[in-house]
């Protein structure tokens, strides 16, 4: 049995799955850390703000999010997560690629194993007994 190394999976897959989600949220509206936190978590994904705000930041360098505090705040204030331009595009080529692979990894498996198992409703559930058929066909071509 295989021993699946969570932080592996996090690192190398969930981390791009976790900016599509934001970029996909914040396309509909600002965002919040807090609330992209949470956001996450109901959908399973337990990240800690030590993980979330470098990511945001790194998002924010790659241009495809736009940072603005609450000045009413203070130093501490609230951030504003907003698409850019530029994040807008990328997660365009995101949907583009998800629809890809969704088609691929989700439909076309389901699709294979409904043939598995159409297969073998078709078949029988139990091996034919042998029966010496072919060893009794040797036996009287012989005597003939």
């Amino acid at each position: 049995m295989a021993i699946v190394d969570h932080k592996a999976v996090t690192r190398e897959v969930l981390l791009g799955f976790w900016k599509v989600h934001i970029l996909h949220h914040a396309a509909e509206e600002p965002v919040v850390g807090q609330w992209i936190l949470a956001e996450l978590r109901r959908h399973g994904h337990e990240v800690s703000p030590g993980t979330l705000y470098p990511l945001l930041k790194r998002m924010e360098r790659n241009g495809w999010l736009r940072c603005e505090t609450d000045p009413a705040s203070g130093l501490r204030g609230r951030r504003y997560y907003h698409l850019t331009p530029r994040g807008a595009a990328v997660l365009e080529v995101l949907r583009e690629a998800v629809i890809e692979l969704h088609h691929e990894v989700v439909e076309e498996a389901a699709e294979h194993a409904r043939a598995r198992t159409t297969r073998r409703a078709s078949t029988p559930s139990t091996p034919a007994p042998l029966t010496p058929r072919g060893n009794a066909r040797r036996r009287t071509a012989r005597r003939s």
